[in-house]
């Protein structure tokens, strides 16, 4: 039998997971589809606040029920050590589901604010499911704009934007995490854009293009995959001359401001310039492999490349 499809989506509060995991599900005709928040509730049944207190707690001020407070040495730490307190409790319960998901031979989707990169097991669940484990980010200003809406509709507006700058130190975290694991971070756009780029990563379609493109050229060459197209850049493989091996660099760009900030901080410092210029001299062209959501982007991504003279045609 096929592999079940085990897709986590996990994010601070107010970044829109809900809603991107609900189109998904839809989108996938996946039937499962569960909250984090719905397991908590099934935990702090069972396990009590006397002997859970930051289970008991908010994920935002779960902090304040750590012992030993001063080992910390910001309050950023001090915040995120609380959160994973927190989490902890749940992470047992959502790998549950996963193994009941599997044993049933179900697809599910499972999002939350508990589904932390680096807590929850994955790996031992690779064999039996084909698992994705995406976290979504947002820049600041668009986040405190959706935390304010989500407030709002959940009427617990007050307190919720009281513990903003907590939540964003949770975002900042998950990110970290993320990085750390190996974890998708996909940038929360519009619905549309953001779905097609799970999308991408789940169904894989993916080609090796041979780039030929100089490093001023690089921003165009963002533009034309991520911008425009939804794509991705997942490795790039530097064949060097007068070396044995080749230099592989994977690099999981999807999100566009990730892409932008990285053109002008290269053109910003000479030396990270100089560096990119001498690997693209050191090899005639470099191998990088692209994702899209479908094959036909795809072939968009390569006919705009080829109009703009980026590929090498052997």
């Amino acid at each position: 039998m096929k592999k079940p499809y085990v897709i986590l989506i996990g994010s601070a509060s107010g970044i829109g997971k809900s809603t991107i995991a609900a189109e998904l599900a839809k989108s996938l005709n996946i039937k499962h589809l569960i909250e984090s928040d719905f397991l908590r509730a099934v935990v702090r049944g069972i396990i009590g606040k006397e002997y859970a207190p930051a289970l008991h707690s908010s994920s935002y001020d779960a902090y304040k029920h750590l012992r030993n407070k001063n080992r910390y040495e910001n309050y950023d730490e001090l915040i995120s050590a609380g959160f994973d307190e927190h989490a902890s409790y749940v992470i047992p319960a959502i790998e549950k589901v996963i193994q009941r998901a599997i044993t049933d031979f179900d697809d599910i989707v499972i999002e939350g604010v508990h589904l932390v990169p680096g807590l929850i097991n994955i790996e031992q669940f690779r064999e039996f499911a084909n698992i994705y484990f995406f976290v979504l980010s947002s820049d600041e200003e668009s986040h405190k704009e959706r935390f304010v809406k989500r407030a709002i509709q959940i009427h617990r507006g007050g307190k919720q934007l009281d513990f903003f700058k907590e939540n964003r130190i949770i975002h900042d975290h998950l990110l970290s995490q993320a990085e750390s694991n190996d974890v998708h971070v996909i940038k929360a756009e519009s619905i549309e854009n953001t779905l097609e780029k799970i999308l991408s990563v789940i169904h894989q379609t993916c080609t090796t293009v041979k780039l030929i493109n100089t490093v001023d050229e690089l921003a165009e060459v963002i533009d034309i995959i991520i911008n425009k197209n939804n794509g991705s850049m997942e490795k790039v493989v530097y064949n060097l001359k007068g070396f044995k091996e080749p230099l592989t660099r994977n690099i999981n760009v999807s999100d566009s401001r990730d892409a932008e900030k990285f053109i002008e901080t290269v053109s910003a410092d000479e030396k990270k310039k100089e560096y990119l210029e001498g690997l693209y001299n050191l090899s005639e062209y470099r191998e990088t492999t692209i994702c899209a959501p479908n094959q036909d982007k795809i072939d968009e991504i390569i006919r705009e490349l080829n109009e703009k003279g980026y590929v090498l045609n052997e």
